[in-house]
């Protein structure tokens, strides 16, 4: 198949569950579409072991021309993330902004830490042992949430202001900071380049801190240009040169090109949205934008479903992927509480902010993105399939109850 053959079964596909899911479903749209598509996949893949039809071979052709990992990390995730950051106001991004970094740095490198060894561990004991240098590997890609999944399922839960920003900022953040720290331990797990501890502080401060200043002046830059003009066309031309040309530059330069998309995003959608354009180019920037965000979704979470026709299932992986989940919840548990402990005199978080912040940590695509970036090898098998058991239990389970834990436990504390 053609890659736009390939393109538009996945666009149909997207438009099929999408419409479903809204006549009879009625389940948040991404959730929803994912829930389907895995259906759809788990279905297929019995009528192939049935053998009433070999499906497998086509199937595990179609998923790998799909190229999930590629298109998404050097394709989709620029926009989506720009079209997340567009609509956060930067003013309670900034009130917020102690507990946004703490999670997003500190938290981050903290459940990259506690999810490698714990993996280390529980790995060592079931039938697939994975070594310690792999076991940070998978540490690193599922520490980020994922502001793709987040930012779709805050829609529907009804979370307090304050810890949807503080959630939505995080994975806005935190997403640029596991892909540095996930580029940096794939150099020496798995390339072998010999690196002390200042070589990796180094380059990760210069993709993290790049990446920002790289954003912050194209953004500045784009709202120049989009104050010397009243032409909603050409300035929706200029915001799509911004996102897609400069995460192209961004990533040409070896700097951060997600934290660039996101910082891009808030000058845009604050500065931008407020001084840079008129009422009528603002109501088409937002409605373009939105649209944007829901397809590329809607097609995310379709190729995230299909992925499972092409993963190397096995008892044993399954079971580590259960246990994994647990793994990574009691991580996030820990570097959520210890970075908003250790600044409670300066920050006074709302009261149920860590159980629903550890529960708020949806982990998405981009997870899956990054085990499939790894070569191949039967230690990568086991971490993909491994990953994706924990990001169906994360969107499917954590995103259908978010609201009712945040009701449960903000109300609850909420008295005292």
């Amino acid at each position: 198949m053609s890659p736009f053959q390939v393109f538009a079964v996945v666009l149909s596909l997207s438009a099929a569950f999408a419409y479903v899911n809204q006549r009879s479903v009625r389940l948040p749209p991404g959730i929803g579409i994912m829930a389907m598509s895995l259906v759809v996949s788990t279905v297929m893949i019995l009528v192939d072991k049935a053998g009433v039809v070999a499906l497998r071979p086509a199937l595990v052709d179609f998923v790998a021309r799909a190229e999930l990992g590629h298109t998404l990390l050097h394709g989709m995730l620029g926009a989506l993330l720009f079209a997340g950051a567009l609509h956060v106001d930067l003013g309670e991004l900034r009130r917020e902004r102690a507990t946004v970094l703490g999670l997003s740095f500190v938290g981050t490198l903290l459940s990259t830490a506690l999810v490698g060894l714990a993996f280390f561990a529980v790995s060592s004991v079931v039938a697939s042992p994975v070594s310690l240098g792999y076991a940070f590997l998978f540490g690193a890609l599922v520490s980020p949430t994922d502001p793709v999944a987040v930012l779709g399922i805050l829609k529907a839960a009804k979370v307090p202001k304050r810890l949807e920003t503080q959630i939505a900022g995080e994975s806005l953040l935190n997403d640029g900071v596991g892909v540095v720290v996930f580029g940096a331990l794939v150099g020496i797990v798995v390339e072998g380049r010999a690196a002390h501890a200042s070589d990796v502080a180094i380059a990760f401060v210069r993709e993290a801190i790049g990446g920002a200043v790289f954003g912050a002046v194209g953004g500045y830059v784009t709202y120049r240009l989009l104050r010397s003009i009243d032409h909603y066309q050409t300035e929706l031309l200029l915001t799509l040169a911004l996102v897609f040309g400069g995460y192209a530059l961004a990533e040409r330069l070896h700097v951060s090109a997600p934290l660039a998309a996101v910082v891009s995003g808030l000058i845009i959608g604050n500065a931008g949205r407020e001084h840079g354009m008129s009422d009528v180019t603002r109501d088409h920037l937002d409605k373009f934008w939105a649209l944007v965000d829901d397809v590329l979704n809607a097609v995310l979470f379709v190729l995230v479903g299909l992925e499972l026709t092409a993963l190397p299932l096995a008892a044993s992986t399954l079971g580590l992927g259960a246990l994994a989940v647990v793994v990574v919840l009691l991580s996030r548990f820990v570097s959520v509480a210890v970075p908003l402990t250790a600044m409670r005199r300066v920050v006074r978080p709302v009261k149920g902010t860590i159980p629903v912040l550890t529960w708020g940590g949806v982990r998405g695509g981009i997870s899956i993105a990054l085990a499939l970036s790894l070569p191949p090898s039967d230690t990568r098998d086991v971490i993909l399939t491994v990953t994706y058991v924990v990001v169906v239990f994360s969107v499917l389970v954590q995103g259908l109850t978010l609201g009712g834990v945040a009701k449960r436990f903000v109300r609850e504390a909420e008295p005292g």
